[in-house]
């Protein structure tokens, strides 16, 4: 099989982009945008040791230099970096040379998320090439900082637009969210994310005078199982409830017979927006007071939760996946963090959908090749809907 779309997926994986690098991707895509009339501008951040190439480009509607009103803007946006391959030994070829077995293209990317990446390129080209002056605008937001910090990539593009004043009224994320079939689910929404970094502080002795120390951890270890029992909130009808759960507990001399003088208990909240980081510290520390502890802790708010609820950016989607797949797809807000969570706080409409998401990060990630077009199809199907949607509201 031989497509526009799978040819790009496979020059994308070619390129050994781990993270913070680009290996020149964006560049190919924007060298397919910019004849296509989009301003593509690159926005770098970051110190020289970890440089993050980002791409916004744009292709205003033919009507948005008449009226505000008289166009909406739609963003795809995703990244071009990827983890590291892992093991070379392990994988069944070089994750960097795109190969095909069994139906299959193999190569680090190739679900997360170089085939999205791909595909929206070439729904954009046919959908131009049907329909050269749509009302609608048209933009894309790549980073090469998704899989690595987050710092330098999608939240600088972020603030940047926001400091201009652009407005983006759609987004889709090109993260692979579909579990069994393309198109079985898209992300409307994720759940915030909020670690902390608890010391809880003690008096180091021999273990054979605990009369002369003060151990920490079995200070601790009420406190914690307290917050282990805790209900937070009992989430709502499109989040879980927020979960509380601890990652590492770090304590000891390294010596079997020593009191330690501290331990160091790192957690992580993975919360609705039933709950506020706010809220949620304080009772922690609620707790924490509670059982007398001489503590520190630390706060890192990765992420607040965000919520697209049904409207026009979903109902084109599910328009768009029912008439390429005949699935009736399902919203979710499961799963870990994305660029979404910061693409939502300057686009109320924000969804993520992509291929299958079975062995993303793993050896041998794969995409199957059967699905390729299917994905391109219904991002262009989606243009098409939100077309007839602004058409439709202004009379055309």
């Amino acid at each position: 099989m031989s497509t526009r779309t799978l040819h790009l997926t496979e020059q994308l994986i070619s390129r050994p982009s781990v993270t913070p690098e680009d290996a020149g991707c964006q560049q190919i895509i924007a060298q397919r945008l910019a004849p296509l009339g989009f301003a593509c501008e690159t926005l770098a951040s970051g110190p020289d040791s970890f440089r993050v190439v980002n791409l916004w480009a744009k292709r205003p509607g033919v009507q948005a230099g008449r009226s505000s009103d008289a166009t909406k803007l739609i963003v795809f946006a995703g990244h071009t970096d990827v983890v590291p391959t892992g093991p070379l030994e392990q994988w069944s070829s070089d994750p960097f040379t795109p190969t095909h077995r069994d139906g299959k293209l193999y190569g680090r990317g190739a679900s997360d998320m170089k085939t999205s990446l791909a595909a929206f390129v070439v729904a954009v080209e046919e959908f131009l090439a049907a329909r050269p002056d749509p009302a609608l605008s048209i933009g894309f937001l790549l980073t090469s900082d998704e899989e690595g910090p987050s710092v330098d990539g999608t939240a600088v593009v972020c603030r940047a637009l926001q400091a201009r004043g652009e407005r983006l009224d759609y987004c889709i994320v090109g993260e692979p969210t579909s579990v069994e079939r393309t198109g079985d689910m898209i992300k409307n929404g994720r759940r915030g994310t909020m670690g902390g970094r608890l010391t809880v502080k003690g008096v180091q002795g021999h273990i054979a005078y605990p009369h002369l120390a003060k151990n920490p951890i079995h200070l601790a270890a009420p406190a914690l199982a307290e917050l282990v029992a805790i209900e937070w909130d009992r989430g709502n009808d499109f989040f879980q409830p927020t979960s509380w759960q601890m990652s590492n507990i770090h304590g000891g001399t390294g010596a079997s017979n020593v009191i330690p003088g501290s331990v160091v208990i790192d957690f992580n909240f993975r919360f609705c927006t039933e709950s506020t980081p706010e809220a949620l510290q304080r009772r922690v520390h609620e707790v924490l007071d509670r059982h007398a502890l001489d503590y520190e802790l630390q706060w890192t708010v990765g992420g607040l939760p965000f919520l697209t609820t049904p409207g026009e950016l979903v109902t084109a989607v599910q328009a768009a996946i029912q008439a390429e797949t005949g699935i009736t797809t399902e919203l979710s807000t499961t799963g870990g963090t994305s660029d979404g969570r910061f693409i939502a706080k300057i686009c109320p409409q924000t969804i993520e959908f992509g291929p299958i998401n079975a062995t993303i990060h793993k050896i041998d990630e794969h995409v199957a090749v059967a699905d390729i077009e299917p994905l391109k199809n219904i991002y262009r199907r989606v243009l098409e809907n939100l077309e007839a949607q602004l058409q439709t509201a202004h009379g055309a």
